[in-house]
Protein backbone atom coordinates (compact mmCIF):
# COMPACT_ATOMS: atom_id res chain seq x y z
CA UNK A 1 0.00 0.00 0.00
CA UNK A 2 1.40 3.39 -1.01
CA UNK A 3 2.06 5.94 1.73
CA UNK A 4 2.07 8.94 -0.57
CA UNK A 5 -1.18 10.10 -2.11
CA UNK A 6 -0.82 12.51 -5.00
CA UNK A 7 -4.47 13.56 -4.85
CA UNK A 8 -4.35 14.12 -1.08
CA UNK A 9 -1.21 16.23 -1.41
CA UNK A 10 -2.77 18.30 -4.17
CA UNK A 11 -5.89 18.74 -2.07
CA UNK A 12 -3.81 19.99 0.86
CA UNK A 13 -1.87 22.37 -1.39
CA UNK A 14 -5.15 23.79 -2.69
CA UNK A 15 -5.88 25.12 0.81
CA UNK A 16 -2.84 27.39 0.77
CA UNK A 17 -3.32 31.10 0.21
CA UNK A 18 -0.72 33.88 0.13
CA UNK A 19 -1.78 34.97 3.63
CA UNK A 20 -1.53 31.44 5.01
CA UNK A 21 1.86 30.88 3.40
CA UNK A 22 3.15 34.20 4.77
CA UNK A 23 1.87 33.30 8.23
CA UNK A 24 3.62 29.94 8.01
CA UNK A 25 6.91 31.59 7.07
CA UNK A 26 6.58 33.92 10.05
CA UNK A 27 5.95 31.01 12.41
CA UNK A 28 8.91 29.01 11.11
CA UNK A 29 11.19 32.05 11.27
CA UNK A 30 10.19 32.87 14.84
CA UNK A 31 10.80 29.28 15.91
CA UNK A 32 14.34 29.16 14.54
CA UNK A 33 15.09 32.64 15.84
CA UNK A 34 13.94 31.47 19.28
CA UNK A 35 16.12 28.35 19.04
CA UNK A 36 19.12 30.49 18.18
CA UNK A 37 18.60 33.09 20.93
CA UNK A 38 17.03 30.75 23.52
CA UNK A 39 14.41 33.45 24.05
CA UNK A 40 10.87 32.79 22.84
CA UNK A 41 9.64 35.00 20.01
CA UNK A 42 6.30 34.34 18.38
CA UNK A 43 5.52 35.79 14.98
CA UNK A 44 2.32 34.81 13.26
CA UNK A 45 -0.42 32.46 14.41
CA UNK A 46 -0.75 28.65 14.54
CA UNK A 47 -1.46 27.00 11.22
CA UNK A 48 -2.50 23.72 12.87
CA UNK A 49 -5.27 23.57 15.48
CA UNK A 50 -6.93 20.62 17.20
CA UNK A 51 -10.52 21.24 18.29
CA UNK A 52 -12.16 18.84 20.74
CA UNK A 53 -15.72 17.90 19.68
CA UNK A 54 -16.39 16.05 22.94
CA UNK A 55 -14.77 14.25 25.86
CA UNK A 56 -17.33 11.42 25.80
CA UNK A 57 -16.59 8.02 24.29
CA UNK A 58 -18.48 4.77 23.84
CA UNK A 59 -15.39 2.61 24.44
CA UNK A 60 -13.26 1.90 27.53
CA UNK A 61 -9.70 1.80 26.22
CA UNK A 62 -7.23 1.21 29.10
CA UNK A 63 -4.69 3.98 28.37
CA UNK A 64 -7.17 6.75 27.52
CA UNK A 65 -8.75 9.27 29.95
CA UNK A 66 -12.01 9.15 27.98
CA UNK A 67 -12.08 5.38 28.15
CA UNK A 68 -11.12 5.29 31.82
CA UNK A 69 -13.59 8.10 32.64
CA UNK A 70 -10.72 9.62 34.61
CA UNK A 71 -10.76 13.32 33.66
CA UNK A 72 -10.18 15.87 36.39
CA UNK A 73 -11.50 18.62 34.09
CA UNK A 74 -15.15 19.15 33.09
CA UNK A 75 -16.58 16.94 30.36
CA UNK A 76 -19.00 18.00 27.66
CA UNK A 77 -19.74 18.81 24.03
CA UNK A 78 -18.30 21.53 21.80
CA UNK A 79 -21.00 24.04 20.87
CA UNK A 80 -21.08 25.03 17.20
CA UNK A 81 -21.63 28.75 17.83
CA UNK A 82 -18.47 28.95 19.93
CA UNK A 83 -16.64 26.88 17.31
CA UNK A 84 -17.69 29.22 14.50
CA UNK A 85 -16.65 32.32 16.44
CA UNK A 86 -13.17 30.89 16.99
CA UNK A 87 -12.77 29.76 13.38
CA UNK A 88 -13.81 33.21 12.17
CA UNK A 89 -10.92 34.68 14.14
CA UNK A 90 -8.31 32.24 12.82
CA UNK A 91 -9.40 30.87 9.44
CA UNK A 92 -7.35 33.29 7.35
CA UNK A 93 -4.11 32.14 9.03
CA UNK A 94 -4.59 28.43 9.66
CA UNK A 95 -4.52 25.54 7.19
CA UNK A 96 -4.96 22.28 9.12
CA UNK A 97 -7.91 21.68 11.46
CA UNK A 98 -7.94 18.44 13.45
CA UNK A 99 -11.34 17.59 14.95
CA UNK A 100 -10.05 15.48 17.79
CA UNK A 101 -8.45 15.59 21.22
CA UNK A 102 -10.29 13.23 23.56
CA UNK A 103 -13.57 11.39 23.07
CA UNK A 104 -15.41 10.14 19.97
CA UNK A 105 -16.23 13.02 17.59
CA UNK A 106 -19.34 11.43 16.09
CA UNK A 107 -21.05 11.52 19.51
CA UNK A 108 -21.40 15.29 19.06
CA UNK A 109 -24.63 15.76 17.05
CA UNK A 110 -23.25 18.96 15.46
CA UNK A 111 -19.88 17.45 14.51
CA UNK A 112 -20.42 17.15 10.76
CA UNK A 113 -22.05 20.59 10.59
CA UNK A 114 -18.86 22.02 12.09
CA UNK A 115 -16.75 20.08 9.58
CA UNK A 116 -18.82 21.53 6.75
CA UNK A 117 -18.40 25.05 8.14
CA UNK A 118 -14.60 24.65 8.34
CA UNK A 119 -14.42 23.05 4.89
CA UNK A 120 -16.34 25.99 3.43
CA UNK A 121 -13.64 28.23 4.92
CA UNK A 122 -11.05 26.39 2.85
CA UNK A 123 -9.45 24.52 5.75
CA UNK A 124 -7.94 21.05 5.49
CA UNK A 125 -10.11 19.09 7.91
CA UNK A 126 -9.19 15.85 9.69
CA UNK A 127 -10.79 13.64 12.30
CA UNK A 128 -10.01 10.43 14.18
CA UNK A 129 -12.78 7.97 15.02
CA UNK A 130 -13.44 4.48 16.34
CA UNK A 131 -15.91 4.15 13.42
CA UNK A 132 -18.78 2.71 15.47
CA UNK A 133 -21.19 5.40 14.27
CA UNK A 134 -20.45 5.32 10.55
CA UNK A 135 -23.76 3.92 9.38
CA UNK A 136 -24.77 4.72 5.79
CA UNK A 137 -26.36 8.04 6.82
CA UNK A 138 -23.31 9.31 8.70
CA UNK A 139 -20.93 7.98 6.07
CA UNK A 140 -22.83 9.85 3.36
CA UNK A 141 -22.91 13.04 5.46
CA UNK A 142 -19.18 12.67 6.11
CA UNK A 143 -18.43 12.70 2.38
CA UNK A 144 -20.82 15.61 1.84
CA UNK A 145 -19.27 17.61 4.69
CA UNK A 146 -16.03 17.99 2.74
CA UNK A 147 -13.91 16.23 5.38
CA UNK A 148 -10.43 15.86 3.89
CA UNK A 149 -8.97 13.04 5.99
CA UNK A 150 -10.40 10.46 8.36
CA UNK A 151 -8.34 8.24 10.66
CA UNK A 152 -10.09 5.01 11.61
CA UNK A 153 -8.70 3.30 14.71
CA UNK A 154 -8.41 -0.42 14.03
CA UNK A 155 -6.24 -2.18 16.56
CA UNK A 156 -6.83 -5.79 15.59
CA UNK A 157 -8.00 -7.96 12.72
CA UNK A 158 -10.03 -10.35 14.89
CA UNK A 159 -12.64 -9.48 17.49
CA UNK A 160 -10.63 -11.10 20.27
CA UNK A 161 -7.52 -9.06 19.53
CA UNK A 162 -9.42 -5.86 18.80
CA UNK A 163 -11.40 -5.88 22.04
CA UNK A 164 -8.29 -6.56 24.14
CA UNK A 165 -7.50 -2.86 23.77
CA UNK A 166 -10.71 -1.33 22.36
CA UNK A 167 -12.72 -2.52 25.33
CA UNK A 168 -16.43 -2.63 24.53
CA UNK A 169 -15.83 -2.25 20.81
CA UNK A 170 -17.04 -4.34 17.88
CA UNK A 171 -14.60 -4.93 15.03
CA UNK A 172 -17.54 -5.71 12.74
CA UNK A 173 -18.82 -2.15 13.18
CA UNK A 174 -15.39 -0.68 12.41
CA UNK A 175 -15.10 -2.67 9.19
CA UNK A 176 -18.67 -1.97 8.08
CA UNK A 177 -18.32 1.73 8.87
CA UNK A 178 -15.16 1.91 6.78
CA UNK A 179 -16.86 0.05 3.93
CA UNK A 180 -19.71 2.56 4.10
CA UNK A 181 -17.23 5.41 3.70
CA UNK A 182 -15.56 3.74 0.73
CA UNK A 183 -18.97 3.06 -0.83
CA UNK A 184 -20.22 6.64 -0.63
CA UNK A 185 -16.89 8.07 -1.66
CA UNK A 186 -17.12 6.03 -4.86
CA UNK A 187 -20.84 6.66 -5.30
CA UNK A 188 -20.37 10.44 -5.11
CA UNK A 189 -17.12 10.26 -7.11
CA UNK A 190 -15.40 12.19 -4.32
CA UNK A 191 -11.65 12.38 -3.86
CA UNK A 192 -12.11 13.00 -0.16
CA UNK A 193 -11.78 12.00 2.56
CA UNK A 194 -8.41 10.29 2.47
CA UNK A 195 -9.17 7.16 4.52
CA UNK A 196 -6.52 5.88 6.93
CA UNK A 197 -6.41 2.77 9.06
CA UNK A 198 -4.46 3.60 12.23
CA UNK A 199 -3.12 0.56 14.05
CA UNK A 200 -1.97 1.21 17.61
CA UNK A 201 0.72 -1.42 18.06
CA UNK A 202 0.63 -3.18 21.42
CA UNK A 203 1.85 -6.63 22.41
CA UNK A 204 -1.56 -8.37 22.00
CA UNK A 205 -1.92 -7.25 18.36
CA UNK A 206 1.63 -7.00 17.00
CA UNK A 207 1.27 -10.36 15.23
CA UNK A 208 -1.48 -8.88 13.02
CA UNK A 209 0.53 -6.07 11.42
CA UNK A 210 0.65 -7.73 7.99
CA UNK A 211 -2.98 -8.80 8.24
CA UNK A 212 -4.26 -5.24 8.75
CA UNK A 213 -2.44 -4.09 5.63
CA UNK A 214 -4.10 -6.86 3.63
CA UNK A 215 -7.47 -5.97 5.12
CA UNK A 216 -7.01 -2.33 4.16
CA UNK A 217 -6.27 -3.32 0.57
CA UNK A 218 -9.36 -5.51 0.41
CA UNK A 219 -11.68 -2.76 1.68
CA UNK A 220 -10.14 0.06 -0.35
CA UNK A 221 -8.56 2.08 2.46
CA UNK A 222 -6.05 4.65 1.17
CA UNK A 223 -3.32 4.28 3.78
CA UNK A 224 -2.22 2.36 6.88
CA UNK A 225 -0.35 4.01 9.74
CA UNK A 226 1.19 2.14 12.66
CA UNK A 227 1.34 4.15 15.86
CA UNK A 228 3.25 3.49 19.05
CA UNK A 229 1.20 3.36 22.25
CA UNK A 230 1.49 5.82 25.10
CA UNK A 231 1.60 3.82 28.33
CA UNK A 232 1.37 5.58 31.68
CA UNK A 233 2.98 2.94 33.93
CA UNK A 234 5.84 1.65 31.85
CA UNK A 235 8.94 1.75 34.10
CA UNK A 236 8.50 -1.77 35.52
CA UNK A 237 7.13 -3.17 32.30
CA UNK A 238 3.57 -3.43 31.05
CA UNK A 239 1.70 -6.18 29.15
CA UNK A 240 0.90 -3.65 26.41
CA UNK A 241 4.53 -2.86 25.52
CA UNK A 242 5.24 -4.57 22.18
CA UNK A 243 8.18 -6.90 21.75
CA UNK A 244 9.00 -5.37 18.33
CA UNK A 245 11.32 -2.50 19.25
CA UNK A 246 10.40 -0.46 16.17
CA UNK A 247 6.86 -0.07 17.47
CA UNK A 248 7.67 0.71 21.10
CA UNK A 249 8.15 4.11 22.74
CA UNK A 250 10.12 2.42 25.52
CA UNK A 251 13.54 0.78 25.70
CA UNK A 252 14.30 -2.19 27.94
CA UNK A 253 17.36 -1.43 30.09
CA UNK A 254 19.91 -3.83 31.54
CA UNK A 255 18.30 -3.67 34.98
CA UNK A 256 14.96 -4.87 33.60
CA UNK A 257 13.22 -1.50 33.76
CA UNK A 258 11.96 0.51 30.82
CA UNK A 259 12.94 4.01 29.74
CA UNK A 260 11.24 6.26 27.20
CA UNK A 261 13.23 6.50 23.97
CA UNK A 262 12.61 10.20 23.39
CA UNK A 263 15.61 12.21 24.61
CA UNK A 264 13.37 15.21 25.37
CA UNK A 265 15.59 17.92 23.93
CA UNK A 266 14.89 21.41 25.23
CA UNK A 267 12.80 22.70 22.37
CA UNK A 268 9.38 21.91 20.90
CA UNK A 269 8.14 22.92 17.45
CA UNK A 270 4.51 22.33 18.44
CA UNK A 271 4.51 25.34 20.74
CA UNK A 272 5.03 27.57 17.73
CA UNK A 273 2.79 26.14 15.03
CA UNK A 274 -0.09 24.38 16.80
CA UNK A 275 -2.32 24.14 19.85
CA UNK A 276 -5.35 22.30 21.21
CA UNK A 277 -8.69 23.89 22.07
CA UNK A 278 -10.89 21.94 24.48
CA UNK A 279 -14.65 21.67 24.09
CA UNK A 280 -15.14 24.45 26.67
CA UNK A 281 -12.61 26.91 25.27
CA UNK A 282 -9.39 26.18 27.14
CA UNK A 283 -6.24 26.48 25.02
CA UNK A 284 -3.57 23.92 25.88
CA UNK A 285 -0.10 23.52 24.36
CA UNK A 286 -0.47 20.03 22.91
CA UNK A 287 -2.39 16.75 22.92
CA UNK A 288 -0.41 15.37 25.89
CA UNK A 289 -2.15 17.78 28.25
CA UNK A 290 -5.17 15.50 28.61
CA UNK A 291 -6.57 17.28 31.67
CA UNK A 292 -5.84 20.83 30.45
CA UNK A 293 -3.61 21.36 33.47
CA UNK A 294 -1.44 23.79 31.50
CA UNK A 295 -4.18 25.97 30.03
CA UNK A 296 -2.69 29.01 28.34
CA UNK A 297 -5.97 30.88 28.32
CA UNK A 298 -9.74 30.67 28.03
CA UNK A 299 -11.39 31.74 24.78
CA UNK A 300 -14.64 32.43 26.60
CA UNK A 301 -13.02 35.46 28.23
CA UNK A 302 -10.22 36.52 25.85
CA UNK A 303 -9.39 36.51 22.17
CA UNK A 304 -7.13 33.86 20.73
CA UNK A 305 -4.67 36.40 19.36
CA UNK A 306 -4.33 38.03 22.79
CA UNK A 307 -3.71 34.68 24.42
CA UNK A 308 -1.32 33.26 21.75
CA UNK A 309 1.27 35.95 22.31
CA UNK A 310 0.46 36.52 25.97
CA UNK A 311 2.62 36.09 29.05
CA UNK A 312 1.41 32.56 29.96
CA UNK A 313 2.28 31.12 26.56
CA UNK A 314 5.64 32.90 26.37
CA UNK A 315 6.53 31.71 29.88
CA UNK A 316 5.71 28.13 28.91
CA UNK A 317 7.84 28.36 25.77
CA UNK A 318 10.69 29.70 27.90
CA UNK A 319 10.36 26.74 30.30
CA UNK A 320 10.81 24.35 27.37
CA UNK A 321 14.16 25.97 26.56
CA UNK A 322 15.31 25.70 30.19
CA UNK A 323 14.38 22.07 30.96
CA UNK A 324 11.72 20.15 29.10
CA UNK A 325 12.13 17.15 31.42
CA UNK A 326 10.71 19.17 34.30
CA UNK A 327 7.36 19.64 32.53
CA UNK A 328 5.04 16.75 33.40
CA UNK A 329 3.19 16.53 30.07
CA UNK A 330 6.53 16.22 28.24
CA UNK A 331 7.63 13.18 30.23
CA UNK A 332 5.84 10.68 27.96
CA UNK A 333 6.15 12.68 24.74
CA UNK A 334 6.28 10.64 21.55
CA UNK A 335 6.85 13.23 18.83
CA UNK A 336 7.46 11.32 15.64
CA UNK A 337 6.10 7.95 16.77
CA UNK A 338 3.94 7.10 13.76
CA UNK A 339 5.44 4.40 11.56
CA UNK A 340 4.20 4.55 7.99
CA UNK A 341 3.28 1.29 6.33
Amino acid sequence: MANFSYSDSLNFASKLTPKRVWNGLQVVSSYYYSLWTKKPRQWGFPFTISFEPTTFCNLRCPECPSGLRSFTRPTGMLQKDFFRETIEELAEYMVYLYFYFQGEPYLNPDFLDMVKYASDKGLYTVTSTNAHFLDHKNALRTIQSGLDRIIVSIDGTTQETYQSYRVGGKLEKVLQGTKNLVHWKKELQSKTPHIIFQFLVVKPNEHQIEEVQQLADEIGVDEVVFKTAQIYDYEQGNPLIPTIDKYSRYHLQDDGTYQIKNKLLNHCWKLWHSCVITWDGKVVPCCFDKDASHAMGDLRSQSFKEMWQGAAYQDFRAKIFRSRKEIDICANCSEGTKVWA
